[in-house]
């Protein structure tokens, strides 16, 4: 009963994304369809034959190394604050992580790879070789695939650095899809302590957390070209000499240390950018919750955006398959994640008593809640982007609330597809 309760809740949440639509007229059922099948047979496979997803760990290591090089210099340049050893005993665990001097700076490694890869001719073949598959099966260009490919293993600012030079030709569509696909994964970097916060209430569960960011491609494709579709024949990264295809963009270096050089300058804008709006939209929040908690109490608690957000994520947790007792809680912990950040909907998730939620409900919670889609990331997003394609900035800021939206779709039809599996 309850997998048929999930079933009915993957239409419902396809429905909704056709009901948000910009132009519904312009949907492709065929593609809604491709996409949707693509999305079962890669939670098939993914599921069924775990010696595949363990295979995904092997990449995941390469962005471990990524993350490791950037902790080595920012502990060299900041210190202990950069995450150096400390010189004083650690009291409360965790309380040595600096986001801003520890996990931000690897925006600058990552600009300056890319800007090498993109000189060195390595990124630019594999735009094309994406747009071959991509364009064949659900119509998409190589670079917004390979964006969203990429999103498997890195965030929503370092995997859109990989096609940086593209986004600005790209169309309304294939923008919104690079950032619902940055809505609609995690890091490779923050998989593995996620990982180890629901390892004693989920087997196996590094295992889905890779099932997870691998599945949010194909079901991040698909709610994107229902909430926004394509209605122009050009495609980004496509084959050269097609008409219909934008080309590659001209060399913006002249050799190997100009490309480190222009890099880094383009990383120190993207990450200051990147502090700035986080902080801005953290402290925005707050201030909301505070007015909202004038408000009368209810249930015994104060009003505030998470647990607004809880009631109204309800229902949708019911549809992913979740008994309606257990839906409320769930609920709750969308707020969070919606709200604040994944971390502490996970943190949440974990302190939860054992019985509030069954091993089935678990494991659907984990991949709904598997997801950047919340309103500091959102800030992260824009200023980034805002970075890498100045001339887009008002499109992508008439886009943001939306992609939250669509990125809180794709991890809850991540989690409905699950329900029908589990």
């Amino acid at each position: 009963m309850l997998r048929l309760q999930s079933a009915l809740g993957i239409f419902a949440l396809l429905l909704i994304a056709f009901a948000l639509a910009e132009n519904r007229r312009a949907v492709s059922l065929r593609q809604a369809a491709i996409g949707l099948v693509a999305t079962f047979v890669t939670a098939i496979v993914l599921l069924k034959l775990p010696v595949v997803a363990r295979a995904f760990g092997a990449i995941n290591d390469a962005v471990g190394a990524i993350s490791a090089a950037s902790r080595a210099g920012s502990a060299f340049v900041f210190g202990y604050v950069g995450g150096g050893p400390l010189p004083f005993d650690l009291k409360v665990p965790g309380a040595d992580f600096i986001l801003a001097f520890q996990a931000l700076p690897i925006v600058l490694v990552m600009s300056v790879l890319t800007t090498l890869l993109f000189y060195w001719r390595v990124l630019p073949p594999i735009v094309r070789g994406m747009a071959w598959l991509l364009e064949r099966t659900l119509g998409v260009g190589g670079a917004v695939g390979l964006s969203t490919a990429a999103n498997i293993f890195l965030g929503m600012v370092e995997a859109p650095l990989f096609v940086r030079p593209y986004l600005q030709q790209m169309t309304r569509s294939e923008l919104f899809l690079v950032m619902t696909g940055g809505m609609a994964g995690i890091a490779g970097t923050v998989l593995v302590l996620y990982a180890t916060l629901l390892a004693p209430l989920i087997p196996d569960a590094a295992a889905h957390f890779v099932v997870a960011s691998v599945l949010g491609a194909p079901a991040a494709i698909l709610v994107s070209l229902i909430m926004v579709p394509e209605t122009s024949d050009r495609r980004t990264g496509g084959t050269l000499g097609d008409p219909r295809v934008a080309s590659d963009p001209d060399k913006e270096v002249s050799g190997t240390m100009d490309a480190i050089v222009k890099g880094t300058a383009a990383g120190i804008e993207l990450l200051i950018n990147i502090v700035a709006m986080l902080l801005v939209l953290v402290a925005l929040v707050y201030l909301v919750n505070a007015m909202l908690g004038l408000l009368p109490h209810l249930g015994g608690a104060a009003i505030s955006l998470q647990r607004l957000l809880g009631l109204v994520m309800a229902p949708v947790c019911w549809l992913m398959g979740l008994p309606w007792d257990q839906a409320v809680t769930g609920g709750s912990l969308m707020g969070t994640k919606t709200v604040l950040n994944e971390l502490i909907a996970y943190v949440d998730f974990s302190k939860l008593p054992p019985d509030t939620l069954d091993p089935r409900s678990r494991l659907i919670m984990l991949y709904a809640m598997c997801g950047f889609a919340n309103f500091a990331s959102l800030g992260i997003m824009i200023g980034g982007l805002g970075v890498m394609a100045p001339e887009r900035r008002e499109e992508i800021n008439t886009l943001g609330l939306k992609s939250i939206v669509s990125g809180t779709l794709t991890t809850c039809l991540m989690g409905a597809v699950v329900g029908v599996l589990a």
